[in-house]
């Protein structure tokens, strides 16, 4: 949450990033006055710059009076140099992935201490999902998050570690001595795994895409059961991120 940025000599520009702060991946949909309370802006400022950021597109108005976060924003975000490439050299491996599997994959990078997903395609199983395009979500319960916090520098993971793991469901690891020893066994076995962690009766891989600059991304598929499969699918992961990263490196 946001510092008081009501305070007399804020500029505009602090008083528009405090309103965009204020989602974060337990808020993504807010109130007025949740925005104004956040934001710690006064609420007729809020007011204010909450049209006209609604007018542009970086947050829009749903049904019921509330915000989220505007598709121009995540538009923006995708020009970024290392999203936009890693995305439009991935999209294609994604799609083999689905139409080898028919289960949900997503590409993921790390942004901060959050694991942000570029791309998702759903399966065609009943698996509960809730990463979209564009999410935010934390690093410790997901496939995806847990191995780029496995590749992540140390002051990141030690960051991470020292909490709070925010308990999601109740088998998402909160011991940051289990994480620990989880992100070891990652590195070492080239994947990574959660049971139920994020939502219930999913369960979720994570490879690397790695290049010679290191740990670019991560893909990842979210699946019902992987007691039979996880072999073939961890498989298939590793595949198409080798893939990708030589596409990366290509002149």
């Amino acid at each position: 949450m946001a510092g008081n940025t009501s305070v007399q000599g804020a500029t505009v520009t602090s008083r528009v990033l405090a309103l965009l702060g204020a989602f974060d991946a337990s808020h993504r949909e807010l109130t007025l006055s949740d925005l104004g309370r956040r934001s710690g802006l006064a609420l007729p400022t809020a007011h204010r710059l909450v049209g006209e950021l609604t007018t542009w597109g970086a947050l829009r108005r749903t049904g019921s009076g509330t915000y989220v976060v505007g598709k121009r924003l995540w538009d923006i975000g995708l020009l970024a140099p290392v999203a936009r490439e890693l995305r439009e050299v991935a999209v294609p491996f994604l799609h083999d992935l689905y139409g080898a599997t028919l289960e949900t994959v997503h590409l993921a990078v790390r942004e901060d201490d959050h694991v942000l997903y570029l791309e998702t395609l759903s399966g065609t199983r009943s698996v509960p999902v809730v990463s979209t395009v564009g999410s935010r979500l934390p690093m410790h319960a997901t496939g995806v998050g847990k191995v780029l916090l496995a590749h992540a520098p140390d002051d990141v993971r030690q960051r991470v570690l020292a909490g709070p793991l925010t308990r999601l469901m109740p088998r998402t690891i909160t011991s940051p001595a289990i994480l620990a020893r989880q992100l070891d066994r990652i590195l070492a076995d080239g994947y990574a795994t959660t049971d139920e962690e994020m939502t219930p009766g999913a369960r979720s891989l994570g490879v690397p895409i790695a290049t010679d600059d290191g740990v670019v991304g991560a893909l990842g598929f979210v699946v019902d059961d992987l007691r039979r499969s996880r072999g073939r699918l961890v498989a298939a992961l590793q595949v198409a991120a080798h893939g990708i990263a030589r596409s990366l490196q290509s002149p």
